[in-house]
Order: structure tokens, then sequence, then C-alpha cells
């Protein structure tokens, strides 16, 4: 006997982590729906700018979703 089972995503979301390098990065949300992006975490590294990564880590992200339709 066969059982019809409804299977619906609710969050279309993505975790990137950003960083000068694989030792010190912070993470960050993309809604794929809203096309937003949220810092989830900082750069632990207090010396480095944690926005100035940020920033250039959504600029690229922004590239991919709208110029080259969401291939990484």
């Amino acid at each position: 006997m066969a059982v019809y089972i409804l299977l619906l995503k609710e969050y279309e979301t993505v975790v990137y982590k950003f960083g000068p390098h694989e030792n010190t990065m912070g993470k960050m949300q993309l809604n794929k729906i809203t096309r937003k992006l949220t810092k989830l975490e900082e750069i632990p590294d207090k010396n480095l700018p944690s926005t100035f990564c940020f920033d250039r880590a959504a600029q690229r992200l922004a590239v991919c979703l709208v110029r080259e339709r969401g291939y990484f």
C-alpha cells in the first residue's frame, strides 16, 4: 500500500562562511527568495574589519545571483 506524503520547503536559505582565510571566518545567510543577506557571525579577529569582508562577500554573491543566474 502506498502513502502520499506532501513535502514543502518552508525556507529557501543558504549559509556561507566569509573571511580572509579559513582560520578566521564569519557567517552570512542568504535568503534566496527575498535575496536578502544577513550577517550571522562576525569575524572573530578584532584586527580585521568584519564589515569590509562582509560587504565584499555580499557583493560577490549579488553578482552570482543577478549576472550569473545563481551559479557560484
